[in-house]
C-alpha cells in the first residue's frame, strides 16, 4: 500500500509543475473522489510549500495515510531529525479547536503505532490561510512532540528554522527510506475497531501484527477454519476462546461477525451477541453515527432508523435472541453466533426467576437454552464463546463451566475446539474439564488463546500486573512493575488532583473518565455518585462539551457499564468494600447504614473480579484514588482506606 498520495524529496517537488503536482494527486491509485473543494485546498497547499521551502533538503508527503482508520494527513515533511505534520484549513480565517484536536490526533497515532516515529521528535503545526498570523512558541513535551503551532502559511519557514534549531542534537537524523517502509502497528479501541470493521477493513489492517500479538490474526483464521470446516462436514461446532484482559477477544468476534468472505461463506448468517447491554448500546450508536457521518460526507441522503436496523442484524444483546426464539421452534436464520463474555451466561437459577417474569418456565441454563437454540439446525451451525477469565462480576453469572456442562450431558455429537488454557483455575472456576478434553471429539488449540493485551498498548504487562495485585502478591507485583515503563500507574488520596492529573495528561481526543464499584456507595461524600445511573452512548460518545460525557468528570461508570469498554486515561476510585488489613484483603458490602462482611466465597470473588475490571480500562495511564476517610464518620473510618493506600505504593503505585 503505497502511504500517501504524491511524495517526493522537497527539492524536486518545487522545481515541478503545479498541475502535474496536481495530476499524480487526483491519479492516485487511493483516492476515492475529487471535488472542486479538494483542488481548491490542494492548490492552497501546494502555494504555501513552494513559496516556503525553496531552501530546505528533506522529503514531502502529500495525503499521508494512516492505515488504522484511513485517515489522512494534508502534508507531511521529513526534515533531518523532524517529522512535522501540517493540517491545512484553506481560506480559513480561525484556528478551530476541532482542527487542532484532529492535528494532535495524527501526531499521536503516528507516534504511538507507526514503528519508525516512535522514538522520533514530531512537530504539529495547523494552518489557516486566512486566519491573523499570531505569534508562536515552541515548546517540547517528554516524549518529543511539539506543542501544536498555529500559523497562517506565511511564516512557515521560521517555523520550521526555529524548530529545526531547537531540535539540533536532540535525535539522530531520520533516515527516510528506512522510516518509509518502516511497520505500522496500530491498537485501536474497540469502538474505532468495530467502525472499521464495520466498514469492511480486515482485522490485519486495524491491529497489530508484530510478534507479541500475531495470535490476534491468527485466532481470527482459526476461527474461520472452523466454520470452513463445519459447513463442508455439516458438522455442529462449539469455540472457546480464551483471553487475559484487553487482549482482543471482543476484536475477533466482531471481525468473524462482518466477515463476508467466500471463504466463509456466511456473511448475513453471523450475529455478534452480547448480554453486556452497555457494549452493545456504545457499539452500536458509534457504528450508526459513523455510517450517518460517512453518507452525509459524500452527499447522500440517508434514515437514521434504517441504519440502526441495518447495525442490529449484526449486534445484538443476547438476550433479545434469546427470547426471540423462545416462542418458535424453527432453527435461527443466523449459522454462526459469537457469544461475547460467555462466562456472564446466567446459570439456571438466575434464568428460572427472570424467566418467570416474562411468563416462561424455564428449567435449564442460559448456556443451555441457547445451545439448544442453536442446535435445531439439521446440518451445520457455529458457536463461538469469547472467554474472559475473572471477569465474572454478577450474582447468577455462571462462568465457563456451565457451558461444558451441557457439552458434556446432552450436546455430545457437537465438535469441541478449546483454548489449551481453558483449565487455568480463572476459566474453570473448580469444575473439571478432563471428560471433555479426554474425547476424541475435542480439539485443544494454543491459538485459540489471546495472551497479548493489546488494549495497554504501553504496557503489555498490565493486567498482569493487576492480576497480581488483586491476587495479593506484592513481591510479583513489584517485579511486574519495573517492566512496566511507558504506562503510569499512580495513586492519590485527592480526587481534585486525580482529575487534574486526567486533564493534563489527556491529549487531542483522548478520552478521561471516573469508574468506580457499584456498591462504592460511602465515596457519596467525596463527591463520586456511584447510584447515579450514567446514559453510556453520551458518557463513551459525547464531546467534551457534553455535560454528560466521561470528560465532564461528574458521572461516574461502575464495572457494570464499562466492562467490555475502556478510555485512555482512568481514576478508579477506591471505597472500603475493598480493603487491605494485615497483608490480607477484607471484604465488605455496604448495606443499609454499614458495612458487612462477605462470607460466600461467590460474593468476594465477584468483588475482587469488580476491582481487578475497574483496574484494567485504561489503554495509556491509571490513577487510583484512595480517600482519607474521616473519623467522626464511622463509615468512613481512615483505617478503612490506609491499609489499601499503602500496600498499592507497596506494589509500584507512584504517589500523587
Amino acid at each position: 500500500m503505497k502511504r500517501s498520495y504524491f511524495s517526493s524529496k522537497i527539492i524536486e517537488f518545487i522545481s515541478t509543475d503545479e498541475h502535474e503536482i496536481l495530476g499524480k494527486l487526483t491519479s492516485s491509485e487511493n483516492i476515492y473522489s475529487i471535488t472542486p473543494k479538494t483542488t481548491y485546498a490542494w492548490q492552497g497547499e501546494i502555494s504555501v510549500i513552494k513559496n516556503s521551502l525553496a531552501d530546505i533538503d528533506g522529503h514531502i508527503h502529500f495525503e499521508y495515510v494512516i492505515p488504522r482508520m484511513g485517515k489522512r494527513v494534508d502534508v507531511l515533511l521529513v526534515i533531518q531529525n523532524v517529522i512535522f505534520i501540517i493540517e491545512f484549513k484553506v481560506g480559513s480565517d480561525t484556528y478551530d479547536a476541532s482542527s487542532i484536536t484532529q492535528l494532535i490526533d495524527y501526531t499521536l497515532d503516528l507516534k504511538n503505532f507507526h514503528e519508525g516515529s516512535h522514538d522520533q521528535i514530531i512537530c504539529p503545526i495547523l494552518i489557516a490561510t486566512e486566519a491573523h498570523e499570531t505569534d508562536f512558541d515552541i515548546a517540547l513535551s517528554e516524549d518529543n512532540i511539539f506543542e501544536p503551532i498555529l500559523s497562517d502559511g506565511k511564516n512557515l519557514i521560521q517555523i520550521i528554522q526555529k524548530v529545526l534549531g531547537s531540535a539540533i542534537n536532540k535525535t539522530p537524523q531520520i533516515n527516510h527510506e528506512d522510516w518509509l517502509v518502516s511497520s505500522y502497528k496500530p491498537t485501536p479501541n474497540i469502538i474505532e475497531a468495530a467502525q472499521a470493521l464495520y466498514e469492511g477493513h480486515a482485522v490485519d489492517e486495524i491491529s497489530r501484527s508484530d510478534a507479541g500479538a500475531t495470535n490476534l490474526t491468527v485466532t481470527s483464521d482459526e476461527i474461520g477454519n472452523i466454520i470452513l470446516r463445519s459447513k463442508e462436514k455439516n458438522e455442529k461446532a462449539i469455540c472457546f476462546v480464551t483471553g487475559v484482559p484487553g487482549a482482543g477477544k471482543t476484536l475477533v468476534g466482531l471481525n468473524i461477525a462482518t466477515d463476508k468472505s467466500e471463504a466463509i461463506g456466511v456473511g448475513k448468517e453471523t450475529v455478534f451477541l452480547s448480554g453486556n447491554e452497555p457494549l452493545v448500546t456504545v457499539l452500536s450508536e458509534a457504528l450508526t453515527r459513523d455510517k450517518a457521518a460517512n453518507l452525509k460526507a459524500k452527499g447522500e441522503t440517508y434514515k437514521i432508523s434504517d441504519i440502526r436496523r441495518e447495525v442490529k442484524k449484526f449486534i445484538q444483546n443476547i438476550h433479545h435472541f434469546r427470547d426471540d426464539n423462545l416462542n418458535i421452534e424453527d432453527a435461527p436464520y443466523e449459522r454462526v453466533v459469537v457469544f461475547d463474555e460467555s462466562q456472564r451466561a446466567w446459570d439456571q437459577k438466575k434464568l428460572q426467576t427472570k424467566m418467570k417474569e416474562k411468563g416462561h418456565n424455564i428449567e435449564m441454563s442460559e448456556p443451555d437454552l441457547l445451545i439448544s437454540v442453536m442446535d435445531r439446525h439439521k446440518d451445520w451451525c457455529v458457536i463461538i464463546c469469547l472467554v474472559g477469565g475473572g471477569q465474572e462480576i454478577n450474582l447468577g453469572e455462571a462462568g465457563i463451566s456451565t457451558w461444558i456442562e451441557s457439552m458434556d450431558i446432552k450436546y455430545k455429537d457437537w465438535m469441541v475446539y478449546v483454548s489449551d488454557q481453558i483449565k487455568n483455575p480463572e476459566y474453570s472456576w473448580g469444575y473439571s474439564f478432563d471428560q471433555i478434553l479426554a474425547s476424541k471429539r475435542t480439539t485443544i488449540s494454543k491459538n485459540l488463546h489471546l495472551a497479548v493485551s493489546l488494549r495497554s498498548f504501553r504496557s503489555e504487562n498490565l493486567s498482569n500486573y493487576i492480576n497480581e495485585i488483586i491476587a495479593g502478591n506484592i513481591i510479583k507485583a513489584r517485579e511486574l512493575r519495573e517492566t512496566i515503563h511507558d504506562y503510569p500507574v499512580c495513586v492519590t488520596r485527592s480526587l481534585f488532583s486525580a482529575k487534574i492529573w486526567l486533564k493534563e495528561h489527556a491529549r487531542g481526543s483522548e478520552r478521561y473518565g471516573l469508574v468506580a464499584e457499584a456498591n462504592a456507595i460511602r465515596l457519596k461524600p467525596e463527591g463520586v455518585f456511584v447510584k447515579s445511573e450514567i446514559d453510556p452512548a453520551n458518557w463513551f460518545l459525547a464531546d467534551k462539551d457534553d455535560v454528560r460525557s466521561s470528560f465532564y468528570l461528574e458521572d461516574v461508570a461502575t464495572e457494570y457499564k464499562i466492562q467490555g469498554l475502556e478510555l485512555d486515561w482512568v481514576c478508579a476510585c477506591w471505597d472500603a468494600s475493598l480493603r487491605r488489613v494485615n497483608d490480607e484483603w477484607e471484604l465488605y458490602k455496604f448495606t443499609g447504614t454499614s458495612f458487612q462482611k462477605r462470607s460466600k466465597e461467590h460474593q468476594k470473588k465477584y468483588l475482587l473480579n469488580a476491582y481487578r475490571v475497574l483496574l484494567t480500562r485504561a489503554r495509556q495511564g491509571l490513577i487510583v484514588f484512595v480517600p482519607e476517610g474521616n473519623s467522626e464518620d464511622k463509615t468512613r473510618d481512615p483505617s478503612f482506606y490506609d491499609g489499601t493506600y499503602q500496600y498499592l505504593l507497596n506494589c509500584g503505585f507512584s504517589e500523587i
